[in-house]
């Protein structure tokens, strides 16, 4: 709490005695623009944290989500990080990530609307240099992905080898007159996983980039349908988050279990998944 205004403790030290109007402007300043917490407040106001926060909440004074007051401790130096330097085994990975789906799913739309907010004003203030080389980068990492495989599709890769599914990465392969690439083909169902990052369906780097992605995709089904393959097609719809990544495998697995016990029927073996 260094650096207050004097004016500011002494009004504190005044709280319980201050009208309601002035209580309020007084907890905007303490809690918005000095970011203190309610702990702090309440202390400096010779009260309790729980009362300052009704008093807040009386005044339409919204408190920050857990998340938000985490990341303000941190950044006022209030709070050590309790992570930095340190590792985490995969059950603490997955606990975190549910922790943080929920937390998001359990938001107002109000909320969610006032993140997404936050978001675009942190990118609206950023440099013409900063802007570049985020763009740069982006540009780096899909060209990458593109000849690499992405993020998802090396995932999916491990797991479905730890599975036990035999896999055959991007593999190449001639189909009539075309030399085919499929991300990850299982040679034992005869079944083609097909990774589709956004640029497949959405209008990310132009609409004739969109449209010739879209024929190529079509003419590609065709001639792999045609073979008698089964089509697996992952849409990533939402950011990779550690959780977001075990719900398609759970679905990719899932649907091979079905196609282990019966071949589809003509017609249905182009499958979609990631759509929700």
């Amino acid at each position: 709490m260094k650096n207050l205004p004097k004016s500011l403790v002494d009004k504190a030290n005044q709280y319980k005695l201050l009208q309601p109007e002035a209580q309020k402007n007084l907890l905007e300043q303490l809690y918005i623009n000095h970011q203190l917490s309610w702990a702090e407040i309440g202390k400096l106001c010779d009260t309790y944290a729980n009362k300052v926060r009704r008093d807040a909440n009386k005044y339409d004074i919204q408190s920050r989500t857990k998340s938000e007051a985490q990341s303000t401790a941190l950044k006022s130096g209030r709070h050590a990080h309790p992570t930095k330097g340190t590792k985490r085994d995969e059950e603490t990975k997955i606990k975190i990530s549910e922790s943080v789906a929920e937390d998001w799913n359990n938001m107002t739309k109000a909320q969610r609307d006032k993140k997404r907010e936050e978001a675009k004003k942190r990118w609206d203030e950023k440099s013409e240099e900063e802007i570049k080389q985020f763009r740069k980068a982006a540009g780096d990492a899909v060209r990458k992905a593109a000849k690499e495989g992405s993020a998802l599709e090396h995932f999916l890769l491990n797991e479905l080898i730890a599975a036990g599914y035999k896999i055959e990465f991007h593999k190449k392969q001639w189909v009539g007159r075309e030399n085919l690439e499929i991300d990850l083909y299982l040679p034992e169902l005869n079944v083609a996983l097909e990774v589709d990052g956004p640029s497949h369906f959405k209008d990310i780097w132009g609409a004739d980039n969109l449209a010739k992605n879209k024929q190529r995709d079509n003419e590609k089904s065709g001639l792999l349908l045609g073979r008698g393959c089964v089509i697996l097609r992952v849409r990533q719809k939402k950011a990779l988050s550690n959780k977001y990544k075990r719900d398609i495998l759970a679905s990719v697995l899932e649907t091979l279990e079905q196609i282990k016990r019966k071949k589809p029927e003509k017609g249905k073996r182009h499958i979609i998944l990631g759509e929700n």
